[in-house]
């Protein structure tokens, strides 16, 4: 799908495109990211963004519009000399190992910007490059062909935008490497074979946040998320290390901190105390747009394909969990059966019916993956998979688990810019997540059921940790830290992925798998792998 081209572009976007047509799309699609080499760019322009620094012949943060080439932008540092000539200085932030140099996409900016100075009026002496880090500035002559160069750039941009697909990613390149963009553009992930080089852009060294007790509120004071009850401070977190927020039945949050928690593009999850998700918030923008038409499209028409690969994911991964722990093989033989079966489906009726036998086979099994110890010493009893209201601690546990799962699922779409309630398996005419709902199928056995065996069988969860009433049965207050503490080491932990072989967090998997699906949707991805553990 087609974005729209402005009547002017920024010159920033500009010199994207010169880096790289991709990343040029990415940015005018709003995506954004809060890797290391944007912090260190932050950084670098903050000076320079501050135009009370400005002085009598050195001006920061000045404003550029050329009609001409149809650009507009910001100039980091303009200074004067004696004949008023400006000098126009872009600030550059470059990695200690590398050297200060003046790159293509560099020149093409301050020769925008220049040229823009010049049509505002302005008598342009020079330009040059300062490099934060090094402390060093390299002066640029420009010739003609380079002005020639960034007009050619500017239409090479609009042409990108008006493009009917995104461009597609750099094959083994060196830029990628040092790209901001790396984590949401997946170069290397697009043929779904293993990767021979490894992503270099780590997960952001941040946490979700859980709030789980009930009657306390939750504000901001001084950049730290502080939590109090009845006058008691229960804990304080600083708001950087925070990667999103999950609510949990009874907390208040108050405006200021959902104001700074979307302002910082976080989303926020709202829970019961039983783990089912009521809403959640995101900030008004998001990027994607377009493809996100085409997602409520191809959710319309349907993309079997799609489907196929969430339900045979989730067989595999509950064979796979079986066959590990629990002591079954005639089962997981016909799971695998199964998982073979969904990837000839022609209909989701006969997915759904497929995926009902095998989840049938695999919770009838379910209690052989538990310790025989620990069934015995806490008189544990599982026979049918049973939601709202669980009867038993183990069916109460995987309501929990599922709903913490929904959640991370829930923030990993919407960061994505995709719609979580237009599905491909799931109905949307139910009113739920239905995209949220198709992802998890793939993560519940190897997350959220993986977490509820390991923590009975270390002893972290006991019968004691839950009450019956009325033949509904709750996790108490201890029992849903320990089981949230659980999970999250569970998702913050890593594996190797089973597609591209390096090392990963199941979290960070999430938003892979997420992003995989909108490269279905619009065009750059060829096909979609389910996850499946081994």
């Amino acid at each position: 799908m087609t974005m729209t081209t402005p009547e002017l572009l920024p010159i920033s976007l500009v010199a994207h495109q010169a880096f790289c047509p991709r990343r040029a799309w990415l940015e005018a699609a709003g995506e954004s990211t809060d890797t290391h080499q944007v912090q260190v760019g932050v950084q670098a322009h903050t000076p320079a963004d501050d135009p009370t620094g400005s002085r009598s012949r050195r001006y920061r943060a000045v404003d550029v519009v050329s009609h001409d080439l149809g650009v507009y932008g910001r100039c980091d540092t303009v200074e004067l000399d004696d004949d008023a000539a400006m000098t126009v200085v872009e600030h550059k932030a470059t990695p200690v190992r590398r050297r200060p140099e003046v790159t293509e996409p560099m020149r093409i900016q301050v020769a925008l910007q220049a040229r823009a100075l010049a049509d505002m009026g302005y008598p342009v002496a020079g330009q040059a490059v300062y490099f934060t880090n090094h402390r060093v500035r390299v002066d640029i002559t420009l010739s003609p062909a380079d002005v020639a160069a960034a007009r050619e750039m500017v239409a090479a941009t609009a042409r990108t935008l008006d493009a009917e697909q995104a461009p597609p990613p750099l094959e083994n390149d060196r830029r990628c490497s040092r790209c901001s963009h790396i984590s949401v553009c997946l170069p290397d992930e697009r043929p779904l074979a293993p990767v021979t080089r490894r992503i270099v852009v780590a997960d952001p060294d941040t946490q979700v946040l859980h709030l789980t007790t009930p009657g306390s509120r939750a504000y901001v004071e001084r950049g730290r998320i502080e939590v109090s009850k009845s006058g008691e401070k229960l804990g304080s977190f600083p708001i950087e290390r925070v990667q999103g927020l999950v609510v949990h039945g009874n907390v208040d949050l108050s405006s200021g901190l959902i104001r700074e928690v979307l302002w910082r593009s976080l989303s926020v999850v709202w829970c019961t105390s039983t783990g089912r998700v009521t809403g959640w918030a995101r900030p008004a923008q998001g990027p994607n747009g377009g493809p996100r038409l085409l997602q409520h499209v191809a959710s319309h028409n349907g993309r079997i394909d799609l489907a196929r690969q969430f339900v045979t994911a989730k067989i595999a991964n509950q064979a796979t969990l079986l066959r590990r722990h629990g002591n079954a093989p005639d089962t997981v033989t016909r799971l695998r059966e199964l998982q073979r079966a969904a990837l000839d489906a022609l209909s989701l009726t006969d997915l759904f019916g497929i995926e009902g036998e095998a989840a049938a086979s695999y919770f009838a099994q379910f209690l052989t993956m538990f310790r025989p110890k620990v069934v015995e010493a806490e008189q544990l009893t599982f026979s049918v998979r049973t939601r709202r209201p669980a009867r038993d601690p183990i069916n109460a546990a995987l309501n929990l688990c599922y709903g913490l799962l929904t959640a991370d699922i829930l923030r990993a779409v919407v960061a994505c810019g995709l719609d979580p309630h237009a599905g491909f398996l799931h109905s949307s005419g139910r009113n739920k997540p239905a995209l949220a709902l198709d992802l998890v199928e793939e993560f519940r056995a190897a997350v959220a059921d993986s977490v509820v065996i390991t923590a009975f069988n270390n002893g972290e969860l006991r019968v004691r940790d839950f009450t019956t009433v009325l033949g509904t049965t709750r996790i108490s207050a201890n029992g849903r830290k320990a089981l949230i503490a659980g999970y999250e080491r569970r998702v913050t932990g890593t594996f190797r992925h089973p597609i591209f072989g390096y090392e990963v967090s199941w979290r960070r998997a999430m938003e892979i798998q997420a992003r995989l699906v909108l490269g279905v949707i619009d065009g750059t991805q060829p096909r979609y792998e389910g996850i499946k553990i081994r």
